[in-house]
């Protein structure tokens, strides 16, 4: 069971949470975010899940492994942090954690309780939706705050006509 949101409550703000996963349409779900937080005068959270079972090799080449895999998780927080900075005039919490994607973000939404929004978007390639959201209709995960899926069709600026 999840903790009480803490998002309207005096001295906190209703944040909106995105999940940077180097898909395309992982982008859309962050402006989506980032503009229902600026709109709303609410935080925006970017979380970067490295997979945990990517590092079983030897000690030496596991190391080199994880360093990589950081400084990949970096850049992209980089990246996306600038783009929100830059298009929307928000400054995002950057979170990288090691794992499940799935359990790090229900452990980030139990942790930080001014989360109140996860946003999402689907892809529109032959593989599917993308994980998050194939994840979600499997129901291999249910979240413990409400999930927006933004369709694959929308441009940035319909996202902007929607906020």
């Amino acid at each position: 069971m999840v903790s009480q949101r803490l998002s309207r409550l005096e001295g906190h703000r209703r944040k909106f949470m995105a999940v940077i996963d180097g898909t395309p349409e992982c982008y859309r779900a962050v402006h989506y975010a980032g503009r229902r937080a600026k709109n709303s005068n609410g935080g925006l959270v970017l979380l970067y899940v490295i997979p945990e079972g990517d590092f079983q090799q030897w000690l030496g080449v596991e190391e080199i492994m994880r360093a990589e895999a950081m400084e990949e998780a970096e850049s992209a927080m980089a990246k996306a942090s600038q783009t929100v900075r830059e298009e929307i005039g928000v400054e995002p919490e950057i979170v990288i954690r090691q794992g499940s994607a799935a359990a790090q973000i229900v452990s980030l939404i139990e942790e930080d309780r001014d989360i109140a929004i996860l946003v999402l978007a689907a892809g529109s390639t032959k593989e599917g939706p993308g994980p998050l959201v194939t994840m979600i209709a499997g129901r291999s995960a249910a979240f413990p705050i409400p999930v927006t899926v933004l369709p694959d069709t929308l441009t940035n600026e319909e996202i902007d006509a929607l906020c």
